[in-house]
């Protein structure tokens, strides 16, 4: 196994790219910043499944958001949390 380019722990940003393929990253995640909750297993990569091909296979972290972060009128509390999946390639080191 390869090793992981992010650590638990670590502020990472979910990339604002809409390519015109198929990709698994939900609008409203893209551009936030997020906490590394957990590394998870390598799996093959969604935008080249469509296509029949799943190489290389890439690693996937779970990313914890707050939600207040995410939506503007969030009426929850403050330690309100969305955990979402996310492949390594949708992700880039937060300041």
């Amino acid at each position: 196994m390869t090793e992981s380019t992010f650590v638990v722990g670590q502020r990472v940003r979910i990339a604002d790219r809409t390519p015109p393929v198929h990709h698994r990253v939900p609008s409203y995640a893209k551009g936030h910043v997020g906490i590394v909750e957990r590394v998870c297993g390598l799996h093959g990569v969604p935008e080249k499944f469509i296509r029949g091909d799943g190489k290389p296979r890439q690693r996937i972290y779970r990313v914890r958001i707050p939600q207040t972060e995410l939506w503007q009128d969030y009426d929850g509390t403050d330690g309100d949390k969305l955990e979402i999946e996310i492949f390594e390639h949708w992700l880039e080191k937060a300041e």
